[in-house]
């Protein structure tokens, strides 16, 4: 019977693909499809796909060619793929004309209409045209967390940077309304979670092809006043458009953690040129200037591309220097790849891979050792963890963050679930990726004091 076919989602790419996964599993539950971890038991298995690496292609298209064997055995099996690799024309092209066994292609604006994609695969293949429509709305989740929830607050990218591929895959940016996006909040906070991450592609951007004087700032303000939260994250926001005001605006509120992930991308301003990214490096610098100036205890966060196209040994000098510099608390470091289809991929001067890698070894080498000198004042101070439940490396220990977003694992007491719970832990050593701590005492109420909000 249809409504009892099990299905399973695999997931791959950033957090936007991740709530896309939680609403259509939601969607489908809702249709009475029965959802399966195992793909080997699932009748329907489904892709939602990350195109920003070639490797992320690769993977999914080699789970394809592992599901052509399964297709074979079980010709009812229904495959689907979506997400940002259905936009890519290469990629496109090879599922539509070279891979027949897959029966639904959906993209990334019309991922909400796979109940109805899936009733149509009864009569044969499904090849979606991804539209650029209206946004959908308020959408169910099956969310993967009963402590943090993520909540789309735009769609699409309008920033084209030379290397990236996103601006393809995920079409224009698209505000959803404010009061909508309040509405989900609320509503998630009478629920009992304690922390939303607002996502976009960039985030700074919201409001702007939105009528009235709306942007991220004023969303933040709002979002702020909502009873029973306690933290507010977002993700990922564009050095170029982060003002003065949302500074301001983050300084003064009470939820919004102090984390900001700024993402540099390169330290020299010539291959900031060539990336397209819109800031000097001296704009960079004035702007985490006035973050610790204004916001003392907080922590930021960086993407590193090295290896860039052009990039000459005095251009990753200039990422050194920028990181010794700033000293981000943590850098998510990556060797330039090339997406075709992208400015980037036909620039002349490609970086030999032995290079790449050199400086990448140097890059961390700097940024470990930085990371690890800004985690050891933390040492005997008392933080504010949200738990978020036992360890996965080590289930006799809880696990949570900070709000500056460092992750804090301390000691069971007894058996008590401090899941969900706000925590005052004090730390008693740093290590690079963490912290350890032992347990002061558990918050009997939403908020933080000024000494706990590392």
């Amino acid at each position: 019977m249809e409504s009892k076919r099990r299905f399973n989602i695999w997931t791959s790419g950033c957090q936007m693909n991740e709530h896309d996964t939680e609403i259509m599993r939601a969607l489908l539950e809702q249709e009475g499809y029965l959802w399966t971890s195992d793909p080997e038991e699932a009748d329907i298995v489904i892709l939602n796909t990350c195109s920003v690496r070639k490797s992320a292609e690769q993977r999914a298209l080699g789970l394809l060619g592992n599901l052509k064997h399964r297709k074979k055995r079980d010709p009812d099996l229904v495959i689907a793929v979506g997400g940002c690799m259905t936009h890519n024309p290469e990629v496109r092209d090879l599922l539509i004309n070279k891979i027949p066994f897959v029966d639904i292609i959906f993209g990334t604006r019309n991922y909400h209409y796979l109940p109805e994609f899936l009733r149509e695969a009864e009569s044969g293949r499904v090849i979606a045209d991804d539209v650029d429509e209206d946004i959908p709305g308020v959408l169910p989740a099956c969310r993967t967390s009963k402590v943090k929830a993520y909540v789309t607050i735009m769609y699409g990218c309008n920033n084209y940077c030379s290397y990236c591929i996103v601006p393809y895959t995920r079409g224009r940016e698209k505000s959803r309304p404010l009061e909508e996006v309040y509405q989900e909040v609320a509503e998630l906070a009478e629920r009992g979670y304690q922390e939303v991450m607002l996502l976009g592609q960039n985030v700074n951007s919201y409001g702007k092809d939105l009528n009235g004087n709306i942007n991220f700032a004023k969303l933040l303000e709002k979002i702020d006043r909502i009873d029973g939260l306690s933290r507010i994250r977002y993700m990922t926001s564009h050095p170029r458009d982060f003002t003065d005001e949302l500074i301001e605006t983050i300084a003064a509120s009470q939820k919004v953690c102090e984390h900001f992930h700024l993402p540099l991308q390169a330290g020299s301003n010539k291959i900031l040129q060539l990336m397209n990214r819109g800031y000097s490096r001296e704009r960079f610098l004035k702007l985490t200037d006035s973050v610790r100036e204004r916001i003392p205890e907080a922590s930021i966060t960086t993407d590193i591309i090295v290896g860039f196209p052009g990039e000459t040994e005095e251009d990753f000098l200039d990422t050194l220097d920028l990181v010794e510099r700033v000293r981000f608390d943590a850098a998510y470091t990556f060797l330039f790849s090339a997406r075709e289809g992208t400015p980037a991929a036909e620039m002349s001067e490609q970086i030999p891979e032995e290079v790449k890698k050199d400086r990448f070894k140097r890059l961390v080498e700097l940024q470990n050792k930085i990371t690890l000198e800004q985690n050891l004042p933390l040492v005997n101070q008392v933080v504010e963890v949200l738990v978020e439940g036992r360890s996965k490396k080590d289930p006799e220990r809880w696990s949570g963050r900070t709000r500056t977003n460092k992750i804090v694992n301390f000691e069971v007491l007894d058996d008590t679930d401090l899941t969900g719970k706000l925590a005052d832990v004090q730390i008693i050593s740093a290590q690079t990726w963490n912290l350890s701590g032992k347990l002061k005492k558990v918050q009997q109420k939403e908020g933080s004091a000024p000494f706990s909000r590392n």
